[in-house]
């Protein structure tokens, strides 16, 4: 894998981590937000990030997903544990690749083949999309966003 999508899974796994340890700070009643345009509440949309990045694992590495959307949510806690380990399991799966590697993908009822490299720009896409969304509830909440942009990343874990 070259350095430059390393870094972008490495940010990935990051913000996911960082944003988690936010949200561990609100309350079950805060958790429970949403906002216009987003996907639903933030326990909602944290089950949403994980189960998805877990399928993609599945699609990259044969590795079972152990979350769905249709699960009681479990608290934050574990879902970091959850975090951890595919945000991992990803960047195990990307070092793998080559090139050339293609999955079958069931796309609205049609089976597709894709570059399994485009699996990783869909986990990374994926989670900038949610976490922007959660950040939408929580500012217009007026609840606290610490930055977690790729800046701020940088800044923290890269100097």
């Amino acid at each position: 894998m070259d350095e430059v999508t390393r870094d972008a899974l490495l940010y990935h796994r990051w913000a996911n981590m960082q944003l988690l340890d936010q949200c561990a700070k609100l309350s079950a009643e805060q958790l429970q937000l949403s906002a216009p345009g987003t996907y639903g509440t933030i326990a909602a949309t944290w089950m949403h990030i994980l189960a998805a990045e877990q399928r993609y694992v599945r699609r990259l590495a044969g590795v079972d997903a152990v979350l769905s959307e249709k699960d009681d949510f479990p608290g934050i806690a574990p879902l970091k544990e959850h975090a951890r380990r595919s945000g991992d399991a990803l960047i195990a799966a990307a070092e793998r690749l080559q090139g050339s590697d293609t999955t079958e993908v069931d796309y609205d009822g049609h089976k597709v083949v894709l570059g399994k490299s485009l699996i990783v720009v869909q986990a990374i896409h994926h989670g900038n999309d949610h976490r922007t969304q959660i950040g939408t509830i929580l500012m217009s909440h007026s609840l606290p966003l610490e930055d977690i942009d790729v800046w701020s990343y940088g800044l923290t874990v890269k100097c």
